[in-house]
């Protein structure tokens, strides 16, 4: 269903209505804050590029609505939890309430700032390489 999708707001435009208000808040903060980023839809989510390296995406779960950083697990961040066998890290929210703006924005600043290089991982065959 998703993989037919244009964009983003029409991602966010078929969630529930609690999973809508998160992705919608998620989406105004990220472009807000990553200005430079390039956005599309990504492995069936929204996700934010940064010279065309994935660093932030969310995705509608069972759990709540998955925010990811692609290098997240770098950021020395207390309330991102390790996701797979990479350097990402994630943070799940089940009302919107439940975002920090001041946190969220100091996440994604270090999005911006740690990259790994997720845009060449299979040329490297699954070696990351710290791009800043």
């Amino acid at each position: 269903m998703h993989d037919r999708l244009a964009t983003i707001t029409q991602y966010n435009d078929l969630q529930s209505e609690d999973s809508k208000a998160i992705c919608d808040r998620l989406q105004t903060e990220i472009n807000a804050v990553l200005e430079e980023a390039t956005s599309k839809l990504y492995h069936g989510g929204p996700a934010w590029f940064i010279e065309d390296n994935p660093v932030v995406g969310y995705w509608v779960r069972k759990s709540g609505v998955q925010l990811l950083f692609w290098s997240g697990q770098s950021f020395n961040e207390p309330d991102l939890k390790a996701e797979g066998s990479f350097k990402a890290a994630e943070k799940i929210y089940n009302d919107a309430s439940e975002i920090d703006e001041v946190e969220l924005a100091r996440w994604l600043q270090k999005a911006r700032d740690i990259q790994w290089d997720y845009k060449n991982i299979v040329k490297r065959k699954g070696e990351l390489v710290r791009l800043r």
